[in-house]
């Protein structure tokens, strides 16, 4: 077939586009290892010999790093200065910003150091367990959910369930499933300091690095235990998951069980990407973030448990509708969303 000379021109620039944005990702992750995008927030407009001055950085590195940061629009380029605009800092700069972006580089980069075992399982049809994954995912993970957690659970996500505050004013357990290094668990507990909170997670050296989140923070109201969300122990008021139960591999037994764990009236909230129900429905920039993302990391963590569900990052809400309704759960209601996130509540 004859190529089309206006639409393959237009398709070379989008992935060209598309590896600039890649071979960002070292650049990216260095400016932030090195502090040199605060430093930059905070100087203001510089020269890469005051910026390399004020991090203890080489000039010359400083001024390509610039160069680079600058033909992305990552960074602000007027006369012979550099800065960051508001909107830039917000991203890069920021570490409580509901924008901030640098946990996903980080994970981009566990994603590519990944790619042997994700490649192997592709052939081989098994799955690459959460504690095998490459690199420190769990730490990119959880840096890249934190901005949503902190700027949105207490504020939006919680009082958009029916009653959930006022239970949690007063006094309530609550069990924070699938809760990886415990930000989610810590953002509660620090909020609701009348309720008793418990993490669980089946990977030990995610609980660990909520211990010590936990107590670095002073919070006293909180533990965390190494458990599977199919067969934790305890009864609670209120049970949560975020972003986790398309991960697991029996996510209807799980549902099952934190159905027996919940008291009387008790509420079940589930945080998931805000996909849709068919491939079509994603065609976008955040269901191409995660699929990708699903690919090298959710489904093959599935795959790596029993049953395997494999539901994916992207499974929409009538699929995890199902799961949640298989469970035993007889209500189940979209409470809010984000772009990001769709929370939802069952009972």
């Amino acid at each position: 077939m004859a190529l089309d000379e206006n639409t393959l021109n237009a398709f070379v620039g989008r992935v060209l586009g598309d590896l600039g944005g890649a071979v960002s990702v070292p650049l990216v992750r260095i400016g932030d290892a090195l502090g040199l995008y605060t430093a930059l927030d905070k100087l203001g407009p510089s020269t890469p010999e005051e910026l390399a001055s004020e991090t203890d950085c080489h000039p010359r590195y400083i001024r390509e790093w610039l160069s680079a940061q600058t033909a992305s629009g990552y960074i602000t380029h007027e006369d012979g200065r550099f800065s960051l605009s508001p909107e830039q800092a917000f991203v890069f700069a920021s570490p409580d910003s509901p924008a901030n972006l640098i946990g996903a580089f980080d994970t981009a980069a566990a994603m590519v150091e990944n790619q042997p075992k994700v490649q192997a399982a592709f052939k081989s049809g098994k799955g690459v367990a959460w504690g095998d994954q490459a690199g420190c995912l769990f730490c990119s993970v959880a840096r890249m959910f934190r901005p949503g957690y902190v700027n949105a659970l207490v504020q939006d996500w919680l009082p958009s369930l029916d009653g959930v505050v006022d239970l949690l004013n007063e006094g309530a357990s609550v069990a924070d499933i699938g809760c990886g290094h415990g930000v989610s668990t810590i953002v509660m507990a620090q909020a609701f300091p009348k309720s008793t909170f418990v993490g669980f997670d089946f990977h030990p050296g995610s609980i660990g690095a909520a211990r010590a989140h936990a107590a670095a923070h002073g919070v006293d109201n909180v533990r965390f235990e190494v458990g599977r969300a199919q067969d934790f122990p305890g009864t609670y008021d209120f049970v949560t998951c975020f972003d986790c139960l398309h991960d697991m591999g029996d996510p209807v037994a799980a549902a099952a069980h934190i159905r027996k764990a919940l008291k009387s009236g008790g509420r079940w909230m589930i945080v998931e990407p805000n996909a849709g129900d068919t491939l079509e429905d994603n065609v976008n920039p955040v269901g191409r973030l995660f699929y990708s993302a699903s690919t090298m990391i959710c489904v093959p963590t599935s795959l790596a448990q029993e049953t395997g569900a494999a539901l994916g990052a992207q499974a929409g809400e009538g699929r995890i509708a199902k799961v949640i309704k298989a469970g035993g759960f007889a209500s189940l209601r979209r409470a809010t969303e984000t772009p990001l996130n769709m929370v939802l509540e069952a009972s």
